[in-house]
């Protein structure tokens, strides 16, 4: 890596090791780090510098803030993430980057994009490779009905953390309760999808560095979906898949613009193959494509070198996971030729059960398959292992057995089960694994019937509960949370016994209406939180004409799923918490999660009757987790923003100015990524109204009064004493360009929101046309008579679909969201009502930063020309008019989406060009209706500037003007539509009723770019 002085490993165990030993290869200097609990893991104990993170357990390693100081603190300019753990984290990766330090991984959008599977499987299906049926949770129930049995999958990680099969009559609910909490641990991250099972499959990887691939290993060895054999490469694989699988690999990198080591798993059966997932990251398995390809993976991570050439692999590499509990009295690794051992062992090291269990991984290489598995077997009996539980005689029984290199998926667990949880000749429940005992469901002398979970181990960090095989009474209970058991080990003895119904496990016929006392005291709690708990006041609101928080969120959107409902204002040290329940119902902010005809949206609103709908430190938690949310899952934010902005009134905490509040950050990091709707109603101040300025669109009713600074702090600044009103009222914002949307009063609010999201959510089903014949009767044939262009915008596009923004502003240029045969385009045009068309500051600014709006969400554009240039002279001078109008044209330059210009009559000058993307050769089309005119400047003034003297000397005024219309009909015969046409200086002349075949051709949709986009 260019430039890199000190890596940190943010990673532990064999991992850790492995990187370790790379950079002391390369002489860079490393530092380690480790969890409160994992002092003497072997990477601590090799690193020269190691630093402690605070937390113990995975908690410790999923810390990304801890890392970042731990990285700052030691004088680190890289990150190494290992695998696992925040491998995969985009803002962990993002984060780093915007700390100055280099990320070994790919970069943080490849992370966004194929990190998530969901994503992935997306991009490969448009790819047009093969993958399983799927998507959410909520789609599980109709593959279960069909008889299919589904996959439970974590959205981010892998390594088969927070998966499950589930089976038609199996628990679904418990399924994702369990691969929630899973992925949750390991990831950080819970959530997760479902995608149809296929059984009998084998797991095939292709490792890529860049888009060149490596090789493919078979990963089809596995016990409950986590890898215990790897080999490489594919053993039996047929010609063509492997050709296939590896094109496959190399299409979605290359339309990723994958940077890095990454592996693309799919799933092979019955000659048919599948997409799985992509690992944007370096992978376990890594050592046996090394060992065949004689790659250094870690050392190309490092050096940052690229490799341009798939290399043939040379015989067979089988690497085999050796997984151990307790304390190693004894450590001798095996060795000899074509052996190699990762591991993180040493005599006396106890393993610590709340991490991985992998304690090493033996890589046996040979040029035969059967050779490799010989030469492996035999180092595992070599292996010296002695105190701690491990899997080597699994593993060297695995090896023995034919079907090595030709397995699928559930081999292990069908023809080497399990020792079942309870011993058939007693009633003794033992521990199917070695764990650490997270949940403890029962108690001695309790009844239990068959099927009831007893308690909950975790092991490998997926939870698996143990249930009772038999009915019987519990004589004893042998652990209790957080101990550790081996494999085998006694857990309860039962002994025979009636279970009588009420103590049955489920024997007693549920009453499903009546709720038990814990759900009805929540109950209790959350109607707290709601309307009908505060009567008066809001019967007060409600006879003011408005309507609540709740009211306009349950308007806006369906199926809401709210964050932080019951949290309270942070003043516990001066108020009673029942108070606080009573008063400060969800802090001020209602927060969540809902969709808008069918798409999901983060929406929420201050809430002007909890505290004048002031920013307190709960309400600033939640927006934090919901930005986050939005950024995460790219959903777009609706944010009601009323509200007298920051709280000086929360006592809860440490802290001193509250400047260390990153909602404003997050709020505005947002921006050109999702869109961002602000909706304010009656007074909106202070850091209120920042969060208003930061979006997209500004929707406003008639009683709005905006502003940075509410009545309070304009006479704290002795600036003098007014009423709320008079501080931003809506007559100021609108028309200075503050406000983009009027709106009669809340709920026209809320219907102007539902309207402006669809806009980014791609074509529209159904759309109407009006009649195109109207066009042509649009622009008056006298070329001095004036029209509305407004009636031109609303005849080229569909029924119903125009939605101007900022109105009162910038009078002189219209700006509007339009649909064109149901495909959402921007539309800009001049409007020769105001200045006859000429562009002045205002009208620049408006263009521009719609230009900036419209890119960064994909929509083409679409310009209609009708402009004598830009507004000149000395008053125009005064408004910056150099700088502002040339934005325009900085901001067309950078354009990704495409851009057409209808020439409806005036195109002169700079002020044409501008409103061709910055010239007539940059648009895909430039067109004109038979009305359209052309020059470089206005006609009369070229005739007066370009023939002063000729007419000057033209005694008689009658002859002389006389002579000044006969120029000037001569320079319009010259500029004409027509005539420009046919010096192909445009593109055609039209009948404007074909307008829209032209837009609907050549204006396709646009691919989202990542852009800033003005807030003015």
């Amino acid at each position: 890596m260019r430039g890199v002085n000190r890596l940190l490993i943010a990673n532990r165990g064999e991992v850790a090791v492995r990187v370790l030993r790379a950079a002391a290869d390369l002489d860079l200097d490393a530092v380690a780090v480790y969890a409160e609990d994992d002092a003497e893991a072997l990477h601590v104990r090799l690193a020269e510098n190691a630093v402690r993170l605070p937390g113990t357990g995975p908690a410790g390693y999923l810390d990304g803030a801890a890392l970042l100081a731990a990285a700052r603190s030691s004088g680190c300019d890289a990150v190494h993430p290992g695998y696992g753990f925040l491998s995969e984290n985009a803002d962990f990766a993002r984060a780093c980057q915007e700390a100055g330090l280099t990320w070994v991984g790919p970069d943080p959008g490849t992370l966004e994009l194929l990190g998530d599977k969901t994503r992935a499987r997306a991009l490969a299906r448009e790819l047009g490779i093969p993958v399983l049926d799927g998507g959410g949770v909520e789609g599980a129930e109709a593959f279960l009905a069909a008889g299919s049995a589904v996959m439970i999958k974590a959205v981010a990680g892998g390594g088969g953390r927070g998966m499950r099969v589930v089976r038609p009559g199996e628990d679904l609910a418990e399924a994702v309760r369990r691969c929630r909490s899973e992925a949750r641990t390991a990831f950080g991250d819970d959530e997760v999808f479902v995608e149809r099972y296929l059984p009998r499959a084998r797991h095939i990887e292709v490792q890529l560095r860049d888009d060149v691939v490596l090789g493919d290993r078979d990963c089809s060895l596995q016990r409950h979906r986590q890898k215990l054999v790897e080999i490489a490469p594919a053993p039996g694989l047929a010609a063509e898949t492997r050709q296939a699988l590896a094109g496959a690999a190399t299409a979605l990198a290359r339309r990723a613009g994958y940077r890095g080591l990454g592996t693309v798993e799919f799933l092979v059966a019955d000659g048919e193959w599948y997409f799985l997932e992509v690992n944007p990251r370096l992978q376990v398995e890594h050592t046996v494509t090394e060992e065949v390809t004689g790659l250094d993976l870690v050392r190309l991570q490092l050096t940052g070198e690229r490799i341009t050439e798939t290399p043939v692999p040379q015989g067979f590499a089988i690497q085999a996971r050796v997984h151990a509990s307790g304390r190693l009295d004894a450590y001798e690794p095996p060795g000899g030729r074509g052996l190699r051992v990762d591991g993180c062992g040493y005599s006396g090291y106890r393993l610590n059960p709340r991490y991985d269990p992998t304690l090493a991984k033996v890589i046996a290489h040979d040029v035969t398959l059967e050779g490799a598995a010989r030469r492996l077997r035999r180092a595992l009996k070599e292996f010296r292992v002695e105190g701690a539980a491990t899997n080597r005689e699994l593993l060297r029984d695995l090896l023995s057995r034919p079907e090595v290199g030709n397995a699928h998926t559930t081999f292990v667990d069908e023809v080497l089960p399990e020792a079942p949880a309870v011993e058939q000749d007693a009633a003794v429940v033992t521990a199917p694994m070695t764990g650490t005992v997270v949940e403890v469901h029962r108690s001695a002398g309790e009844a239990v019937a068959s099927g009831a979970v007893l308690l909950v181990l975790e092991a490998m960090k997926m939870e698996h509960p143990v249930v009772a095989q038999t009915g019987g009474v519990i004589a004893e209970l042998l652990v209790k949370p957080d101990d550790v058991v081996t494999a085998g080990q006694r857990l309860a003895v039962l002994t025979p016994g009636e279970v009588a119904a009420e103590e049955g496990g489920g024997s007693q016929e549920l009453d499903l209406d009546t709720p038990r006392p814990d759900l009805a005291a929540l109950r209790e709690r959350r109607a707290l939180t709601l309307d009908d708990a505060r009567g008066t006041k809001v019967d007060s609101w409600h006879a003011a004409g408005r309507r609540t928080a709740r009211e306009n969120i349950a308007d806006l959107c369906e199926d809401f799923v709210e964050y932080g409902g019951l949290a309270i204002a942070a003043q516990r040290r001066r108020r009673s918490a029942e108070d606080l329940m009573a008063n400060t119902p969800a802090d001020g902010l209602v927060g969540g999660v809902g969709t808008i005809d069918g798409h999901r949206v983060i929406a929420m609103s201050y809430d002007y009757l909890v505290l004048a709908g002031t920013q307190g430190q709960r309400g600033h938690a939640k927006k934090d987790r919901l930005f986050e949310l939005a950024e995460q899952a790219r959903l777009p934010v609706v944010l009601f923003a009323e509200g007298g902005g920051g709280r000086p009134g929360d006592t809860d905490g440490s802290g001193v100015t509250g400047l260390d509040c990153m909602a404003f950050a997050l709020y505005a990091r947002l921006n050109g990524k999702v869109p961002l709707v602000g909706i304010a109603s009656g007074r909106c101040f202070a850091g209120n109204a920042a969060l208003l300025g930061c979006s997209d669109v500004v929707i406003a009713t008639p009683e709005a009064s905006i502003g940075m600074g509410g009545p309070a702090m304009i006479e704290g600044g002795g600036l003098g004493v007014f009423h709320p009103d008079e501080v931003g009222p809506t007559g100021v914002q609108r028309t200075n360009g503050v406000i983009d949307l009027m709106a009669e009063d809340d709920a026209d609010a809320v219907r102007l929101a539902r309207r402006y999201l669809p806009y980014f959510q791609g074509p529209a089903a159904t759309w109407e046309a009006p009649d195109q014949r109207l066009l042509r009767h649009a622009v008056p044939e006298n070329r001095l008579r004036v029209y509305d262009v407004r009636r031109v915008i609303d005849g080229l596009s569909d029924v119903d679909s125009v939605l101007e923004l900022r109105r009162d502003f910038g009078q002189g240029a219209i700006t509007a969201l339009v649909r064109v045969a149901g495909r959402p385009l921007g539309l800009i045009a001049n409007n020769p009502a105001h200045l006859g068309g000429a562009i002045d500051s205002p009208a620049a600014d408006k263009i521009a930063r719609f230009l900036q709006l419209c890119d960064a969400y994909g929509l083409p554009v679409l310009s209609l020309c009708d402009t004598p240039g830009f507004m000149v002279g000395p008053d125009a001078e005064r408004t910056a008019t150099v700088r502002h109008v040339s934005r325009m044209f900085v901001n067309a330059a950078g354009l990704s989406v495409p851009f057409g210009t209808i020439v409806l009559r005036k195109g002169y000058g700079l002020g044409a060009q501008a409103m061709a993307a910055g010239g007539f050769r940059v648009p895909r089309f430039i067109v004109s209706w038979p009305t359209g005119e052309f020059g470089p400047m206005g006609l009369e003034g070229a005739v007066r500037l370009g023939y002063r003297k000729e007419l000057a000397a033209i005694g008689d005024p009658a002859e002389r003007q006389a002579r000044f219309e006969e120029m000037v009909a001569a320079e319009y015969a010259r500029g004409k539509a027509t005539n420009v046409a046919s010096a192909f200086e445009i593109d055609d002349v039209i009948d404007p009723a074909e307008s829209r075949h032209w837009i609907s051709t050549l204006l396709t949709p646009g691919t989202p770019k990542a852009r800033v986009v003005d807030t003015w």
